[in-house]
């Protein structure tokens, strides 16, 4: 993983305002070499100017040694070198402060002003020097070289730092502003890892909910009606074999029909399981999610019940002993199986809620086929008193399960109790 910007700086952090020791100490250096140049320089300027040499030497130093903070104020460095230009020192100190300056983040007008200034400095210097030089016979050259000398000498002083300072500015500007963009997209990638783990474990909790309801929608039904029909047997095994013995196929078929059910369902669960290891190693991250979800949507929609078979649900219970009446309204039709499947389970967990909570109550299934939706209604009466009861055990979560079902296909469902004491399960679905 890259560093940031302001990890790397302070990671080699330097003293005061330099960012890494080794660009201290580079400045430092330049400034004692500029230093002594000055230093030299001095001795000539002060016999010149008719003053005492230790004076010129100090001049020199102080100015050569103003080099160490370029990185800080390049823009004093800059006009120092151009206020000793007429003493003709300084050479080094004006060369690295034109480079620093333009390699700042400074505006560009600041930066040709002073490059300017520099430049017509040391074309008037020159322009004096080599006319002065002229004129004592110290060369013998045409009236020509004197502004050519200032010019070239003027512009090789100034063109060259200007230029390399903008182009190495330019490309500093250039690597900051990639490091920028990589980091940002490093954070960007970790976002859409995290966000796709966080998808991945909402389709694993989506799969594992969808699953348990399932098994609970399997058994809870086919066991209660299996106690039922025990309870059933133990009473009548002495007073009515013939209805024992048909009670005791009822609890095989269920026995058997509830076999069924959970070999499918496992069966669907470990292939998908099994193609999920094999892909593991090479799927990404973000398509976790997408094939936890498949797996459920298999494990949910591989062919299960449909509204064909309400009126043998219905049989079912009756058979157990419960009174109940199933009505239908409307022409009946096909659905989508999800749907189909939805309306079912519904149905045939309010049965066994009766069957667990209102044993012996009279009970009406009522199915209505609407234009764009299908309702279905079941409602108790109240149990009564000296109805045996099977003492089935309830976890609660079968009205969760059937209004998180009803919900995730954009229905409506309510249940509650009836002013009557009995208990009423309703739900409508849309048809499409």
């Amino acid at each position: 993983m890259t560093a940031t910007g302001e990890e790397h700086v302070t990671a080699r952090g330097g003293p005061w305002w330099w960012a890494r020791r080794r660009s201290a100490g580079l400045d430092v250096s330049l400034a004692v070499v500029s230093a002594l140049e000055c230093g030299l320089e001095g001795i000539p300027f002060a016999r010149d100017a008719g003053i005492p040499v230790a004076a010129g030497v100090v001049f020199g130093l102080l100015a050569g040694s103003v080099l160490v903070v370029r990185r800080r104020w390049p823009i004093a460095v800059v006009l120092v070198s151009i206020a000793i230009t007429p003493a003709e020192m300084g050479f080094l100190m004006g060369v690295v402060g034109l480079y620093t300056l333009a390699a700042a983040e400074l505006p560009r007008r600041i930066i040709a002003s002073l490059a300017g200034m520099s430049l017509v400095g040391t074309l008037i210097v020159t322009f004096v020097k080599t006319r002065q030089d002229m004129s004592k016979g110290d060369l013998d050259i045409g009236d020509w070289f004197v502004p050519f000398a200032a010019i070239t000498m003027s512009l090789g002083f100034t063109a060259p730092p200007v230029l390399l300072g903008l182009y190495v500015g330019a490309r500093r500007r250039l690597m900051e502003s990639l490091r920028e963009r990589a980091d940002s997209l490093e954070r960007e990638l970790q976002l859409l890892a995290e966000r796709a783990e966080e998808r991945a474990e909402w389709a694993r909790n989506e799969e594992r909910t969808r699953i348990a309801r399932e098994m609970h929608d399997v058994v809870a039904h086919r066991v209660s009606l299996m106690v039922v029909h025990a309870a059933a047997l133990q009473a009548v095994a002495r007073k009515d074999p013939e209805k024992a013995v048909r009670n005791a196929a009822l609890v095989g078929d269920m026995g058997r029909q509830a076999l069924t059910e959970l070999r499918e369902m496992l069966g669907v669960l470990r292939s998908g399981g099994e193609g999920r290891r094999e892909s593991a190693a090479s799927v990404p991250l973000v398509a976790v999610g997408v094939a936890a979800a498949a797996a459920a949507s298999r494990a949910a929609d591989d062919e299960g019940p449909c509204l064909a078979e309400i009126e043998e649900l219905v049989g079912q219970s009756a058979a157990a002993g419960m009174v109940v009446a199933l009505s239908v309204e409307g022409d009946a039709r096909s659905y989508a199986p999800l749907v189909e499947q939805t309306a079912y389970r519904v149905v045939q967990e309010a049965l066994t809620n009766v069957h667990k909570h209102a044993a012996g109550a009279k009970t009406y299934v009522r199915l209505a086929h609407r234009v764009s939706e299908i309702a279905m209604q079941v409602e108790n009466e109240p149990p009564e008193e000296a109805a045996s009861s099977a003492r089935l055990p309830s976890g609660g979560n079968g009205l969760v399960g059937m209004k998180e079902r009803v919900s995730a296909l954009g229905g409506v469902f309510v249940s509650g109790p009836t002013d009557a004491g009995g208990f009423r399960v309703s739900a409508v679905i849309p048809a499409s």
